[in-house]
């Protein structure tokens, strides 16, 4: 137990560190470009976190000397290729890409090798395709890794204690990063389900089981209905693991209308991902437990350092050359480090970091 906790402390301490040590470094020793247009391709506007995203980059990418055009797909991969082939069209001298369905790439980026376009996959690694230069993200399975390991802390499951009922939920089936994040957190989760110190109630724990198509909030309440209905008419959940804010948000909403968040009937544990503020919010107010803090600066900071290098004819710096395999070939990634949050952290974590005020948050 105190090996598995001085893991998770040592992890956390680290992440901070990286994480304000990169906040105070932000634009600082960055030559000038010499110019030129990059396009950049977002998922969606629906969700903060993806406009914070896209400001960050192209803020990084002006400051260096790039103008930019930055579009948004509204969750619709048909919308997505369409703007990327007329961003290419347009003459962008360089993409950056957070894929929508990660799949669905291969035809567009055909057309950007054409045009000797260098393509760097934001975030979401892009599959299926050779014509993907770089890969930009964090530490995906440690996204995952993290939220198990809170959950393990917060149940006390080290010390023997159980019985406990979990539900899981992973994100969306066309994302790469869901794998991640799933493998992550089942890898810490599985012993204790084999020793039924957790049970799954729904016996739902395979990973086309549990996904939440496009990462939807009102899906992930709608299935967390069915689950609650079906197997706890007369058991309690004790433990959601929740891959990201908005799905936790979601599940909040089914467990609040059966009843949960009253004194008989504790909300349970429940984590996230991305610190989105409605999430923070929810976890000051002793609803939703915990998220994972990606600095989307940093990650933006990244890619738009790459992108530089890149149209420099210098190698970018990378961390990670063989991990990310696309099913075509290993794309050289640079990795970030995530944080937990929750209530005990998020003013040093968020605040003092310059992420969000403490306004922000009231």
């Amino acid at each position: 137990m105190r090996n598995r906790r001085a893991f998770l402390a040592a992890l956390t301490g680290v992440s901070l560190s990286l994480t304000l040590s990169a906040c105070g470094e932000s634009g600082s020793g960055k030559e000038k470009s010499k110019g030129g247009t990059i396009g950049i391709a977002m998922p969606t506007q629906a969700s903060e976190r993806w406009l914070t995203d896209g400001k960050s980059v192209v803020k990084d990418l002006k400051g260096y000397g790039y103008q930019t055009k930055l579009v948004y797909g509204q969750d619709d991969p048909k919308t997505q290729v369409s703007q990327i082939e007329e961003l290419i069209k347009q003459g962008v001298d360089a993409l950056i890409i957070a894929a929508i369905d990660n799949k669905s790439m291969n035809g567009v980026l055909e057309q950007a090798a054409a045009a000797k376009i260098p393509v760097i996959s934001y975030d979401r690694l892009i599959l299926g395709t050779a014509n993907v230069d770089y890969y930009v993200s964090f530490d995906n399975e440690q996204v995952g890794r993290l939220q198990a390991l809170y959950i393990i802390d917060k149940l006390g499951l080290e010390d023997g204690k159980g019985p406990y009922n979990i539900e899981i939920f992973a994100g969306s089936p066309d994302d790469n990063n869901t794998q991640y994040f799933f493998e992550g957190a089942m890898h810490l989760l599985q012993p204790y389900l084999d020793s039924k110190q957790l049970i799954v109630r729904s016996g739902q724990t395979a990973l086309k089981e549990v996904t939440t198509l496009r990462w939807d909030g009102p899906t992930a309440q709608k299935r967390m209905n069915g689950l609650l209905s079906d197997f706890y008419r007369a058991k309690k959940v004790d433990a959601v693991l929740s891959p990201y804010d908005g799905i936790s948000l979601g599940i909040l909403n089914a467990l609040k209308a059966d009843g949960y968040g009253s004194g008989s009937k504790p909300l349970p544990i429940i984590t996230g991902q991305d610190a989105e503020k409605p999430s923070i919010k929810s976890i000051i107010a002793n609803e939703q437990s915990q998220t994972v803090y990606k600095d989307v600066r940093q990650l933006a900071s990244a890619a738009a350092d790459m992108a530089n290098d890149i149209l420099n004819g210098k190698t970018p710096k990378v961390n990670n050359r063989l991990g990310y395999k696309n099913g075509v070939k290993a794309v050289s990634a640079y990795l970030l480090q995530p944080t937990s949050v929750d209530k005990s952290n998020y003013n040093y974590v968020l605040v003092a970091g310059g992420y969000y005020t403490a306004a922000d948050l009231k």
